[in-house]
């Protein structure tokens, strides 16, 4: 059977700071190909090109909310203070549908792409999401349901069970971390790329979030709640798995 490949995007302002890992499923199990940091966006279409799932750790739009007030205020008109319940409205304002469906899951909340350290990464992020609509013929569908998607690496470190605090900034941590990866996951083949993902957090969050793209490919991320569908597709939704990450093993028993 021909293998099929799944992308972690760990995206940062700018190229130095964005991560791309590539896994290869089959019936035999999972192999890490590559895992690279300091990836600009050509090099990103071109590599995965053949990939089944993208999954971008990014926020792939902002607040609705968020979106009508930046526009009454640029057009010079009045802001819509009907609903202005002082910090609880701004808030509102802030975070998507998706952060607060992943807050209520994970009790994880992500960081606000309308009011924290995100937009700057959210501004290339829509840069490379035009890029990725023009090679696959259409612009991507920002709730998942094509072949790109966003995920969070770290709440999905803790869904899958895992211990995760500290890893972003202490290779010790990413170590323990890997090696209970490596338990729960013994068909998954690192390939040789172990030191490259101690040596760099980014590294790090694309190969997770590689993993997690596979998760979301294979239908085991929850489906988005009706009601907010038509804004996921403005807005973005964040796909983090339910289960474990045994979950994403080949079917049968290696040999």
């Amino acid at each position: 059977m021909r293998a099929v490949k799944t992308a972690g995007i760990d995206l940062a302002a700018s190229a130095p700071g964005t991560a791309l890992a590539i896994i290869e499923w089959g019936e035999w199990g999972a192999r890490l190909s590559s895992v690279d940091v300091g990836v600009g966006d050509g090099e990103i279409v071109t590599a995965v090109a053949d990939c089944a799932m993208v999954g971008i750790d990014c926020a792939l739009g902002w607040p609705d909310d968020f979106v009508e007030f930046v526009g009454r205020h640029a057009r010079g008109e009045r802001v819509d203070q009907s609903h202005d319940e002082g910090i609880a409205w701004r808030r509102r304002l802030a975070y998507r549908e998706t952060d607060r469906d992943i807050h209520a899951r994970t009790g994880k909340l992500p960081l606000s792409v309308a009011a924290d350290r995100l937009g700057l990464t959210a501004m290339h992020c829509v840069v490379l999401l035009d890029l990725l609509g023009e090679q696959r013929g259409g612009a991507v569908d920002r709730s998942g349901r094509g072949g790109v998607v966003e995920v969070y690496p770290g709440a999905t470190l803790r869904v899958w069970g895992f211990e995760r605090r500290g890893y972003k900034k202490d290779a010790g941590v990413r170590d323990a971390l890997l090696a209970s990866i490596e338990v729960d996951a013994p068909w998954l083949d690192l390939a040789g790329h172990r030191e490259r993902l101690l040596s760099s957090d980014d590294a790090f969050d694309a190969f997770i979030a590689a993993l997690a793209a596979r998760a979301h490919e294979r239908g085991l991320t929850p489906p988005i709640p009706r009601e907010h569908e038509d804004r996921a597709s403005r807005e973005g939704w964040i796909a983090v798995p339910e289960g474990r990450l045994a979950d994403l093993g080949p079917a049968r028993e290696m040999v």
